[in-house]
């Protein structure tokens, strides 16, 4: 191989890197960014993810399926100020002094946008190591509610299609028989009252909140359950009603006025300033408190992956393509979390649950072009394996601090099935119930840690899901 072979091969590769982490950067030699999205569906431990992967990416002694941190490559990795002036920095001390206190607590849940750099020195492995130096690799962790993202769905919608399958899901969910009743009661067609507004509002939103505390997903829209500083406005003052050819001035066309205005100044704002710039992007999934709230939770988990997955399909709609302009995010990772949980025998049906969920959405939402992956991991290992006596023989469970008493109890949940479809078919046939089944939850509290030099909290394949995400960009 001549000089010029090997410098044409150096450039190249320096090319791909960039073009591939952030298509921004055109310059052959700039750092190159990796924007890493991360959102969760219904209490899946999204902040605890953020704070004990980047605990683990700054001390990786319990990396060792990250291949760049097992052979040495990264040499170092610091956090540093973020490019974004304008959002809030993740929280990522406080947070880690919760989990690592004497008495570890869960931190509180991030309700907004938020966003943190993490810095790596890299050298070049193999045969690269003798013919480049160290160099810098960013990764910008981008913290925002699953909510936001399924609001994406909106996008494509008509507020007459999004109320048919609202006021739809509404039939059997907890407070959704009370908002269809206050519907019926309702004449969309009379003039607009902005009491009689609200009133939907409220009772639409009391709707989702308690949905979501049951272990829904598809609870949209988002920020009716995030409102912040737009609490009480006209744009969060809508809710679903029966499609009508509502005169101007009515209650009806005002609802649907407000919703095509939340789809202009809430939904698409957030796309195109930060949706848009990811590159790589992690769904945390509560697969097991789905499972346990029922098959009809499960059948929403469902259709809340696949409206995901129709998110990153930019070509369904005018607008994001537009914003896109031909960029698409790469990999997607959901990740069903909890797998502490479970006694490491029961790992594989998990994510065998997990990967059929995902090839039930990619179906459903007609999606390709990312490259997708599921697997069950623990971003925070709570729980440790035992075995003990029982009735019917040795019995595999998982032992931790309760978080309601802080006694050591052990737990069994229950045997997963070894074929998802025995969960899935009953889902989507909306049985009430998983029958003979009986699979159970218990919410733990962070272990007491002792961790000795170079090692981050002990955690259930964060290596592994790191290594899918940005593996091969360090």
């Amino acid at each position: 191989m001549g000089l010029f072979d090997i410098t044409e091969g150096i450039l190249r590769g320096v090319g791909q890197a960039a073009g591939a982490v952030t298509r921004p950067i055109t310059a052959p030699f700039s750092d190159p960014v990796i924007r890493l999205g991360v959102t969760g569906l219904s209490r899946a431990g999204k902040t605890v993810f953020i704070t004990s992967l980047v605990a683990n990416l700054m001390d990786r002694g319990r990396m060792p399926q990250l291949r760049a941190a097992a052979s040495g490559a990264i040499q170092m990795a610091y956090l540093q100020p973020q490019p974004d002036d304008t959002l809030p920095r993740f929280d990522y001390e406080a947070y880690l002094a919760q989990l690592t206190a004497t008495d570890p607590k869960w931190p509180d849940g991030t309700r907004q946008i938020s966003e943190l750099r993490l810095s790596f020195k890299v050298q070049p492995t193999g045969f690269m190591a003798g013919l480049q130096g160290v160099r810098t690799v960013h990764l910008d962790i981008v913290d925002y509610p699953g909510e936001w993202l399924l609001d994406l769905g909106l996008l494509d919608q008509t507020y007459a299609e999004w109320s048919k399958g609202a006021l739809a899901r509404c039939a059997g969910r907890p407070l959704g028989d009370e908002y269809l009743a206050l519907v019926a009661q309702t004449d969309a067609a009379k003039p607009l009252e902005e009491l009689a507004a609200k009133a939907l509002a409220q009772a639409y939103t009391a709707h989702l909140n308690a949905s979501r505390a049951q272990g829904y997903s598809d609870c949209t829209p988002g920020r009716f359950l995030l409102p912040g500083d737009l609490a009480g406005s006209p744009v969060l003052t809508f809710a679903p009603l029966p499609a009508a050819d509502f005169a101007r001035g009515s209650l009806g066309r005002e609802m649907g006025r407000r919703f095509e205005s939340y789809k202009k100044n809430v939904v698409q704002p957030f796309f195109r300033d930060h949706f848009a710039r990811i590159d790589r992007q992690v769904v945390l999934v509560d697969v097991l408190g789905a499972i346990h709230n029922g098959p009809r939770a499960v059948d929403d988990l469902r259709t809340a992956m696949a409206d995901i997955l129709g998110a990153f399909n930019p070509g369904r709609n005018s607008f994001i393509s537009r914003i896109f302009s031909g960029r698409r995010v790469e990999k997607i990772l959901f990740a069903a979390t909890k797998a502490d949980h479970l006694h490491h025998t029961q790992h594989p049906q998990l994510t065998a649950i997990t990967q059929a969920l995902l090839r039930e959405a990619k179906d459903r939402a007609d999606f390709a072009g990312a490259q997708t992956q599921a697997m069950s991991i623990a971003a925070l290992r709570t729980t440790v394996e035992e075995t003990v006596d029982h009735r019917d023989g040795p019995l595999d469970v998982v032992r931790g601090r309760l978080l309601d008493t802080g006694k050591q109890a052990a737990f069994y949940p229950g045997a997963l099935p070894t074929d998802p479809q025995h969960l899935l078919a009953p889902a989507r046939a909306g049985a009430a119930d998983w029958g003979s089944g009986d699979y159970k939850i218990m919410r733990f509290a962070p272990a007491p840690l002792t961790l000795r030099p170079g090692e981050g909290p002990p955690h259930i394949r964060l290596d592994k899901a790191a290594e899918f995400l940005i593996g091969d960009l360090l």
